[in-house]
């Protein structure tokens, strides 16, 4: 393999032990991660010009496609790292069959819930931010109020005033203000009901009536109202917009329902006409999935007509020629160069940047890949999950017991090749075919 030096990034203890800890367990880590990125290097430079786009007030989407084992959760990972460096605030979850963009039963709701659970800024990347983020608002109020001699509560009202001609509007204000309420009376039931109802925890309206006084509440219909509103709501607290970023939309494809699919798929419709049409701003949105979801003509994107002719590809980037410019961007898989830059980076992290306490020479690591092709062919770099599983744990044995020697431990080693779950069928309980409430009546 061609040498390359490993760059001298810091390599921090907050960011180190939870990087290997996830790989350890074959999770995309939540920090760190940029430590071993290895290429994507246009791609995610094609993604920072979208959210520079969005910084400056205009929406975007963009379908992230690559085959299982391709990187796209890595990927997005990373571009939602960059989107808070640009001071953005971020939100993500997978679709499931009880989490979908469109659909009734609490579907859509639910997922707008995990959503907000994921929510996260520069300063709280993990997650669980959404208090951060009205705090926030709350504290700038404040200071508008007294840089302007006016009440709080006056600065407040004029400031949630834009908020209204949104749908949900008038309902979102009053929450916000039931929160402002609750912050100058100490009152911590009060502010959980508005938090609650902020992340879409209200399943009837008469609940949310009784605790906040609002006829209204975030359910199956209105999730990307909300999201709209969210992204407006987080621009008045300071930030520069909101990145949403779907993934696993493989389970979209995988209903057997043609109705269910294309409601989903409707929904998709919408939030890329709203985009591009301006009625959506500091918004973008990054929707992950496999080549089949975009291209089957059955099941896919391209079977619903009118996605199709917005997401067809720029015909002239054939025979390696790439256009990172659409709203389709295709990852390709790893070779085996980038999977040895790949492994010589996380050994680089795991002696924290020391080369002295590397614990394996570069020879072990070109063993290793030797290794893991005799026994599961290219796999081992194409889908690597368990293949760095296995190096980190080759490491760990070899730092704990002085006297291990790497030669005797490759013998040993199993590689298993993993199995794609995009090909598992829905469980039928879960592939409804009707979202309607009377999907399960019978005479």
């Amino acid at each position: 393999m061609t040498e390359t030096p490993v760059p001298s990034l810091t390599i921090r203890s907050k960011d180190r032990g939870p990087l290997l800890d996830a790989l350890r367990n074959g999770v995309v880590p939540y920090r760190g991660a940029h430590l071993i990125q290895v290429g994507r290097g246009r791609e995610l430079e094609a993604l920072h010009t979208s959210i520079k786009q969005i910084k400056n007030g205009a929406g975007a989407v963009r379908f992230v496609i690559g085959d299982y084992g391709a990187g796209k959760t890595f990927f997005l990972h990373l571009v939602r790292s960059i989107a808070h460096k640009e001071d953005l605030v971020t939100v993500h979850a997978d679709l499931t069959p009880d989490r979908r963009l469109q659909g009734s039963q609490g579907r859509a709701r639910r997922l707008y819930s995990t959503l907000m659970a994921n929510m996260a800024t520069r300063g709280k990347p993990g997650g669980r931010a959404l208090t951060t983020v009205v705090e926030k608002f709350v504290t700038q109020v404040r200071r508008d109020a007294e840089a302007n001699g006016t009440t709080v509560e006056h600065q407040l009202s004029e400031r949630l005033w834009g908020l209204r001609e949104f749908p949900g509007g008038p309902s979102f204000a009053k929450v916000i203000e039931a929160y402002w309420r609750s912050h100058v009376h100490q009152d911590e039931e009060l502010r959980a009901h508005a938090l609650r109802w902020l992340s879409a925890e209200y399943a009837k309206k008469t609940e949310a009536s009784r605790d906040l006084g609002v006829s209204e509440i975030i359910d199956d219909r209105s999730l990307f109202d909300h999201l709209k509103l969210m992204a407006a709501f987080t621009t008045m607290a300071g930030y520069r917009g909101l990145l949403v970023c779907f993934d696993e939309l493989v389970n979209l494809y995988k209903l057997s329902h043609k109705g269910s699919r294309h409601a989903n798929y409707e929904q998709i419709l919408n939030i890329i006409n709203d985009t591009q049409q301006g009625r959506a701003e500091y918004i973008g949105f990054l929707f992950g999935g496999t080549p089949e979801f975009l291209e089957d003509p059955l099941r896919g994107l391209y079977s619903y007509e009118a996605l199709r002719s917005r997401l067809e590809e720029n015909p002239y980037a054939t025979g390696g020629l790439v256009d990172f410019h659409g709203p389709v961007m295709r990852l390709s898989h790893f070779t085996k160069e980038h999977f040895y830059e790949l492994l010589r980076k996380v050994r680089h992290v795991y002696a924290s940047g020391d080369p002295a306490k590397h614990p394996l020479p570069d020879e072990a690591i070109e063993a290793f890949m030797r290794h893991c092709e005799e026994r599961v062919g290219d796999a081992y770099f194409r889908t690597p999950r368990s293949t760095i599983k296995q190096f980190i744990g080759l490491m760990d044995v070899l730092v704990q017991n002085e006297n291990a020697d790497w030669r005797t431990l490759l013998t040993q080693m199993e590689v298993v090749k993993e199995t794609n779950p995009d090909l598992q069928p829905l469980d039928p309980k879960d592939d409804v075919e009707n979202d309607s409430p009377l999907a399960s009546f019978r005479l």
